[in-house]
């Protein structure tokens, strides 16, 4: 089950030097309670920024690395028996906390192993996959990652999980073991407490799980796609007490009659409405007492006739009471979504100085390619977000806001909306091929362009579409100099919708979900960069450089004999899941110079943070899944991060260091 190796890999690119220090310095050590040397949250610390001080390994020996260890997931001992359970890649972040590495396996099985070895100490399977008939909603057999909490009463030391089968599991961070005075001997069922009756096929847990304080503060996915019915289950948020698992509060994400914001809802449809789930990570402010949601989009996600007004708080950033679960604040960014603009990672949280002023920040990245930055004590934006009109639509039933917010700083980080400019242009013949598509078969339009019922007119080019911006393995900020870096994906999608009869009450879906534009001779229809990283100083808004990551479709015939740049891009649906340290910026995938696009995805890339140079890219055995964290183990820095799981390659959790 557990195996060891350590070949030498294949190396990328070239190198400079960085000094070395392991002391976290003071601005860091503000930012976060943790060990310098440890990875207690999927974001490194609750404040959710990816931010280690380590500073071993430098520009100048990043591509040194070599496999220290590598760990195969127990869960292959499953799916090599139930033929059902077919997983969807190796997604989890994993933490280090006291010497022992935790994560999850994709059919939610919990392992601690050794932070030097990898050998595994302890693993627990809570069997989610016999007692669950269907597989778990949305993306199927997927987890992202388990929570780590230290009891500040006790030297107790806890691992929880939320399970794809609706279930909160609390265990023994040393020995695995459940704890018999946790709900019901170490479990709690999570299916009965959100006020409505839910379905079970729909709604499940595979990210992890916040902890703020002594509370475990839980999401939840709920799907999205093939919707006929206007009600659904409801994606309100639950705090627990972490040593009993007694629920303390629950914030309705969908208003109830008499709570602020339920006149948003027209018609009551706050009675049936659902999703307006926290799907992705959450932030949390410990000394403020806040945690803050970063919600989704209700049913359904491209038409919302049955739920006429803004419905708040959809799509929006909302402050609660780490105690209470009451609101302190929120920020709408989408009034009355019709896009899946859902917010699907958690804001990062630093401290700025703005015109001279220190501030407490919360810098929430956007499918929408936005950056919103507020002040997250109070919910004041740090610049000036602008309620602009945006285009109406004409599909019947549907309700359209008249405006929408737009962030005055920092500027948009990916393409937004498509003009006849942003086209292809390498070749005179490509540009007309573009040109040609368009003419044929979509329109151009700004962002927020509303879809249109099919038959009635061409669809626009939604941009970014569904999966474009930021996702789940969301940015990465580094508090000494309070910029924030960025890797996104420019992916473009027309929306058609078509009416459904009775029984469906959803009146208008998407069939199919949303579609891919294409563009001359398999080429994308725009310009590049199509992955890119942006880094901005969040202290003036400004953009510091942006980059192509990866080398994108620079072999393609129809670019032969041209000179050109990376393009960005490489296999997967993501941009990548950044890690910053010290000396580095590091980023899952885009690597350049290399002979396939396999090649570009299945490594980690480091860039020099200052400007944004090509550093160098290490070759890893399988695409990378997972975010990428560092930690320290006896005076040895590693850095670590969950591959395969997908297609024909092994998950592996793979363990870096220098020799």
């Amino acid at each position: 089950m557990v195996t060891r190796s350590s070949p030498r890999l294949l190396v990328l690119g070239a190198l400079s030097l960085v000094s070395v220090a392991l002391v976290a310095p003071p601005s860091a050590q503000a930012q976060s309670a943790r060990p310098a040397g440890e990875w207690h949250a999927t974001g490194g610390d609750h404040t959710n920024t990816k931010y280690s001080p380590l500073d071993q390994i430098t520009a100048e020996n990043f591509t040194d690395l070599e496999i220290a260890w590598r760990w195969t997931s127990i869960s292959t001992d499953v799916t090599d028996r139930l033929e059902s359970v077919r997983p969807n890649g190796f997604k989890t972040t994993p933490l280090m906390a006291d010497g022992l590495v935790y994560l999850s396996t994709s059919v939610g099985q919990v392992a601690a192993l050794d932070a030097g070895t990898g050998d595994l100490v302890w693993s627990y399977d809570p069997r989610s996959y016999e007692r669950m008939e269907f597989p778990p909603a949305s993306m199927g057999w997927q987890h992202r990652g388990v929570a780590y909490w230290q009891d500040d009463q006790s030297d107790d030391a806890r691992i929880f999980i939320a399970l794809h089968d609706l279930r909160l599991l609390a265990l023994n961070a040393r020995t695995g073991e459940l704890y018999p005075d946790f709900g019901d001997a170490g479990l709690v069922d999570l299916s009965g407490s959100l006020g409505r009756e839910v379905n079970p096929v729909r709604l499940t847990h595979s990210s992890p799980v916040a902890i703020a304080r002594d509370v475990v503060v839980i999401g939840s996915i709920v799907q999205d796609t093939n919707l006929t019915l206007k009600e659904a289950s409801p994606g309100h948020v639950r705090g627990f007490d972490a040593r009993t698992g007694e629920m303390k509060w629950i914030f309705h994400t969908i208003p109830q009659e008499g709570e602020l914001g339920v006149d948003t809802w027209e018609d009551d449809s706050w009675r049936y409405s659902g999703h307006t789930n926290v799907w992705g990570t959450l932030a949390v402010d410990d000394e403020l007492g806040l945690v803050y949601l970063p919600t989704g989009t209700p049913t359904n996600d491209y038409y919302g006739g049955m739920r006429r007004g803004d419905n708040l708080f959809a799509e929006s950033i909302v402050a609660v009471d780490i105690e209470t679960g009451e609101r302190v604040w929120h920020f709408q960014a989408v009034h009355h979504g019709l896009w899946d603009y859902d917010f699907p990672t958690a804001g990062n949280l630093l401290d700025i100085t703005v015109d001279g002023r220190v501030i407490k920040a919360i810098a929430q990245t956007s499918k929408q390619a936005f950056v919103y930055v507020l002040d997250r004590a109070t919910g004041e934006p740090v610049w000036p977000i602008e309620e602009r009109p945006v285009p109406q639509g004409d599909v019947p039933g549907e309700w359209y806001s008249p405006t929408q917010p737009f962030p005055t700083k920092p500027a948009a980080f990916d393409l937004q909306g498509v003009t006849e400019d942003d086209l292809i242009d390498f070749t005179p013949e490509l540009r007309a091929e573009a040109l040609q598509i368009v003419a044929e078969s979509a329109r151009l339009g700004p962002l927020f362009e509303p879809p249109v019922l099919r038959g009635s007119r061409k669809p626009v080019i939604q941009a970014p579409g569904t999966g474009g911006g930021v996702n789940w393995p969301g940015s990465a900020v580094d508090p000494e100099t309070g910029r924030i870096f960025i890797p996104s994906q420019t992916r473009l999608r027309t929306v058609e919708l078509v009416p459904y009869e009775a029984p469906a009450t959803t009146g208008y879906f998407t069939d199919p979900w949303a579609s891919a534009i294409p563009g001359p001779q398999g080429l994308p229809i725009v310009k590049p960069p199509y992955k890119r990283i942006t880094a901005i100083d969040l202290n003036t808004g400004e953009h510091v450089w942006m980059t192509a990551h990866g080398d994108g479709p620079r072999n393609h015939p129809a670019l032969k004999g041209l000179d050109l740049p990376a393009l960005g891009g490489h296999l997967g649906p993501n941009a990548g899941g950044p890690l910053v340290t010290k000396t580095l910026l590091i980023v899952n995938s885009g690597a350049r110079d290399v002979p396939s696009i396999e090649d570009v995805a299945a490594t980690l890339t480091a860039y020099d943070k200052d400007t944004g140079e090509y550093l160098g890219s290490v070759r890893l055995p399988a695409v990378p899944q997972g975010n990428p964290i560092t930690y320290l183990h006896e005076g040895k820095q590693y850095i670590m991060v969950a591959i395969g799981g997908r297609r024909n390659a092994a998950p592996e959790l793979i363990a870096l260091a220098l020799r």
